[in-house]
């Protein structure tokens, strides 16, 4: 999933521009007490590592996942901008299209060091080897030291260096939101939007139909051999909880590459297609249905093909929509057969 030296970025804290405020009024035979939510520092995880933070003013964003879970705490007005590669459908897609219009949009390309630092930011919120690689020289160790905090998707924690943390994908979510409320400190509002996915999520699995669970092979690229979720990403839970069984549930990995011959020996009844902005998802239904590694397969033969928006594949509280979609498509197919 998808570079010049630079100047050292000064940030001004929260508690700087409230002194700063405060000192200008009282020239003024005012005096101005500092905003005492604004500055108070408190200690989250980011992964495994405890961090601490102050309120950020000027957040990046990188990928609809990471803007969905700000947005969908309230924090429109804490966010600068944000870095959407052509992976990601048009953000008029989003159930918060009127918050991504209120911010800018940075970059259609992968997040950098640069990108950040030209934008000011005081905090960036990307997953571990996405939008933080330390091939492209952006690591929240490389930000730490401009100043700039950052926070890391859970669900993408498990191999983070140093600081390993391990949860299913529809937890690491809620433990997102959860974090992301200490942080911006509007912990209640956190509470209330995991508490509305949770039960989400619970009449789901009431739903589910009973038996031997449906097998779904999930198709995210490639033609020489296929890219697939392993059980650390979001579609393992998508699938699981709606019923059905990735066919590669047995992988400790998030995204990663398999054979064909592993594909065809799981004999899925299910293709569960994840559609990129830049690889419609018919193209992908088309080389299935023609090659020959996967022409004779059951949910080809069947034409039993699911499409599941990429931001509904990647961490964010999109996931419960594809959840729910993918849900109804499970019990129709349990109703045919």
């Amino acid at each position: 999933m998808t570079n010049t030296t630079l100047a050292r970025l000064r940030r001004p804290t929260a508690l700087g521009s409230a002194l700063a405020a405060a000192l200008l009024l009282s020239g003024c035979g005012a005096t101005v007490e500092p905003d005492a939510k604004a500055t108070r520092k408190v200690t989250v995880k980011r992964c495994g590592e405890p961090v601490t933070y102050t309120v950020p003013r000027r957040a990046v964003a990188y990928e609809g996942g990471s803007a969905d879970k700000l947005f969908s705490l309230g924090l429109a007005d804490h966010v600068h901008g944000y870095v959407m590669p052509p992976a990601n459908p048009p953000v008029t897609r989003s159930p918060w299209a009127a918050d991504y219009a209120k911010v800018k949009m940075l970059s259609d390309d992968l997040l950098n060091k640069e990108i950040v630092v030209q934008a000011k930011a005081d905090f960036v919120v990307a997953g571990w080897n996405s939008g933080f690689k330390p091939e492209r020289g952006i690591t929240p160790q490389i930000l730490d030291k401009l100043g700039v905090q950052s926070f890391l998707h859970s669900e993408s924690c498990f191999n983070y260096p140093g600081f390993p943390e391990k949860f299913t994908p529809f937890e690491a979510l809620y433990e997102d939101l959860g974090r992301l409320g200490k942080i911006f400190q509007v912990e209640d509002r956190a509470k209330t939007v995991v508490g509305g996915l949770k039960k989400r999520v619970e009449n789901v699995r009431a739903q589910a139909p009973r038996g031997k669970p449906v097998p779904v092979f999930l198709y995210d690229s490639g033609t020489e051999q296929p890219f697939t979720a392993g059980n650390q990403v979001p579609p393992n839970d998508i699938i699981k909880t709606a019923g059905g069984r990735n066919v590669f549930d047995g992988l400790d990995q998030r995204w990663t590459q398999v054979n064909w011959e592993a594909v065809a020996a799981a004999e899925p009844d299910v293709v569960m297609i994840l559609d990129y902005g830049d690889q419609p998802a018919q193209k992908k239904i088309d080389f299935l249905k023609n090659s020959p590694h996967t022409k004779g397969l059951p949910a080809v033969k069947k034409n039993n093909f699911f499409i599941l928006d990429y931001n509904e594949g990647i961490s964010g509280p999109r996931n419960v929509d594809g959840l729910e979609k993918f849900a109804a498509y499970v019990r129709e197919l349990d109703r045919q057969s």
